[in-house]
């Protein structure tokens, strides 16, 4: 029996979907996704490749074409100046490929220092390879990055792998050149892979996003990890890569790709294609409007959180990570319920609650990416604009009565 599994937790945000979905005219803030649609060169190519009867059997790896461009990619854009059409392996999103890698690289038992807070499946996907997730803190203090002291005293000789996500999902924050050199440091002297989570690669507001795979040795002990989905507005097309230099690691990873997927969608793949060689405009288009909708929701949040929500804007991603007044959580004790007769424990989750219950909008508690966010709630700015001023409404006549 595969009882390994049960200690392998869903994530709230699927108990929140539940509840959302019994809110009439909810504000769905809750969700990762974009509002946006993809680039017509997506489309025209995934229309192109459907009339073409490209529906067939394809290489595991990924399409030649698509690999090609994406090591191109890697060149030009994220400084991987070693990167091949050989190394990368194509996936189905990025949640697929950090499934791969911690397949590929752990044995039970072995560790894997993350941020915490971190998205819940990077945890999830450590576990379902019978490895250890071990939380190192990120500060808000500091931008929500790392003591980076604080992250190497957390490696102990059980640790295998370090996973990065910068900019992160929940915090928005963003790990600068000398984080990322000190890190790079640490992973050579210790002996340590690195995955490196880069989702969020064209979504920075402050300071520029770099690869930690960029620096000189690291490509060898780095497995950068990539979607389509943000960039290209493609979450649920499903399209991401990995680019794996070591060919003991790229081989177990194909096991594993070939036996979850045999091979990506190959009309998803075609669509992929478009992305790359089409017009990039839509990627700074979409930055600059994101950074808008940032800049609302915290101008908003100054008027309608009265105090209640609180918090900086984020550096990159496109998510608010707000802090929960602690006088406002000793108010409402009593407010949101866990279960039968039982109050919920969790400030988060009871923010979370009652903003669902009481104001119609979707969150997700901070308890739910690590025990560090206890304390938060996040919010995804990358609704339309109509959705968000909704929101801000609703919660500044919530928090005024």
């Amino acid at each position: 029996m595969a009882r390994y599994l049960d200690s392998v937790p869903f994530s709230g945000i699927i108990r929140i979907r539940d509840l959302m979905y019994s809110i009439e005219n909810p504000y769905r803030l809750d969700q990762g996704d974009v509002s946006f649609n993809a680039p017509d060169s997506v489309k025209s190519a995934m229309t192109r490749a459907i009339s073409e009867n490209r529906t067939h059997y394809l290489q595991t790896n990924g399409l030649p074409r698509l690999r090609e461009l994406i090591a191109a990619k890697l060149r030009a854009k994220n400084g991987v100046t070693e990167a091949e059409a050989e190394h990368v392996l194509v996936t189905n999103g990025g949640i697929h490929g950090l499934y791969m890698l911690f397949q590929a690289l752990l044995e039970p038992g072995d560790e894997v220092v993350i941020p915490d807070p971190a998205w819940p499946p990077a945890a999830g996907n450590i576990l379902a390879a019978r490895g250890i997730p071990v939380g190192c803190p990120l500060h808000e203090a500091s931008a929500w990055r790392y003591d980076l002291d604080e992250l190497e005293s957390t490696i102990t000789p059980r640790t295998r792998v370090l996973y990065l996500n910068s900019p992160n999902n929940p915090t928005g924050g963003l790990l600068t050149g000398a984080d990322l050199e000190r890190i790079a440091a640490i992973a050579r002297e210790r002996d340590l892979w690195v995955v490196s989570d880069e989702a969020y690669e064209d979504i920075t507001f402050e300071g520029e996003h770099s690869s930690i795979a960029s620096l000189p040795g690291m490509y060898q002990r780095t497995i950068p990890v990539y979607t389509f989905s943000k960039s290209y507005a493609m979450t649920g097309l499903r399209l991401g890569y990995v680019s794996i230099k070591d060919q003991t690691i790229r081989d177990r990873a194909k096991k594993v790709l070939f036996y979850t997927a045999s091979n990506i969608a190959s009309v998803v793949q075609y669509g992929g294609i478009g992305a790359l060689e089409g017009p990039q405009d839509c990627i700074s288009e979409l930055q600059a409007e994101l950074r808008a909708r940032r800049d609302l929701f915290y101008c908003g949040l100054a008027e309608g959180g009265r105090g209640a929500l609180s918090g900086a804007p984020p550096a990159g991603a496109f998510y608010a990570f707000l802090r929960i007044d602690p006088g406002w959580t000793a108010r409402t004790a009593g407010l949101a319920e866990a279960g039968p007769q039982r109050p919920n424990p969790s400030a988060s989750w009871r923010m979370t609650e009652y903003l669902i219950e009481n104001g119609r909008i979707g969150s997700v508690p901070g308890i739910d990416f690590g025990v560090n966010g206890e304390g938060y709630v996040r919010f995804c700015f990358a609704r339309e604009r109509h959705e968000l001023i909704g929101a801000l409404e609703s919660m500044k006549a919530l928090f005024a009565s």
